[in-house]
């Protein structure tokens, strides 16, 4: 079975059957523009958007934990109900699936063990975040892990969850997922589930490989 089949077996309906595998609703992404981004926003702050537009709104949001770790295996964006007829490698411009050989994949590197989704215009307003608390604080400022991010994922009680909806810019209605990759550091890929009408119907991020049965 290749790895696109292993994806379709294991994301063509709507939902994951799979014993190793526990799924959970995280909340909704909301994408203004539908330029959606995929990166370790600790490293990367100019990500390319897919080059497939998906739509407009608020869109639901699945995490699949791997049953024996509790590590996060897949991220999903849910876009409608329609029956997916076919997967493919999500890519970014400049990218062409024809260009790679045997395994390789397109994707994103993890440093930070965090990835996330979230739209071009929240990249931008995440990146204007980062600008105006460097210049605010000056030689206390801590870095955007710290500054941001953290809060949403440890207390002073330890840690609060494995993945988190953030807004970098309360007067504005898009918002970050973020989520632990997997084991850590790495090189993802994403998958686009197309409709009957060539459509985007779901698009998933895997960071833990789980064989379809």
């Amino acid at each position: 079975m290749s790895h696109l089949e292993n994806i379709s077996k294991l994301f063509s309906k709507n939902f994951v059957e799979n014993p190793m595998l526990e799924t959970f609703e995280a909340g909704k992404i909301h994408l203004p523009s539908g330029k959606l981004v995929a990166c370790d926003p600790l490293i990367t702050h100019d990500m390319k958007e897919f080059v497939i537009h998906f739509p407009v709104g608020d869109f639901p949001v699945f995490v699949h934990k791997e049953r024996d770790s509790n590590c996060i295996a897949y991220v999903e964006i849910v876009f409608s109900n329609e029956h997916v007829d076919s997967f493919k490698m999500a890519t970014t411009e400049g990218q062409h699936i024809e260009d790679l050989q045997g395994e390789e994949v397109f994707g994103y590197p993890v440093e930070s063990g965090m990835g996330c989704f979230m739209d071009a215009e929240t990249q931008d307003a995440l990146n204007h975040l980062e600008n105006r608390l460097f210049h605010r604080k000056g030689a206390d400022f801590m870095g955007i892990y710290e500054e941001f991010f953290h809060g949403h994922f440890f207390d002073e009680n330890g840690a609060i969850d494995q993945f988190a909806f953030l807004k970098p810019d309360e007067e504005k209605p898009g918002n970050i997922f973020a989520f632990e990759t997997g084991y850590g550091e790495g090189f993802y890929a994403s998958y686009i589930g197309f409709g009957a009408e060539n459509q985007p119907v779901k698009i998933i991020t895997e960071f833990i490989e789980i064989k379809s049965e």
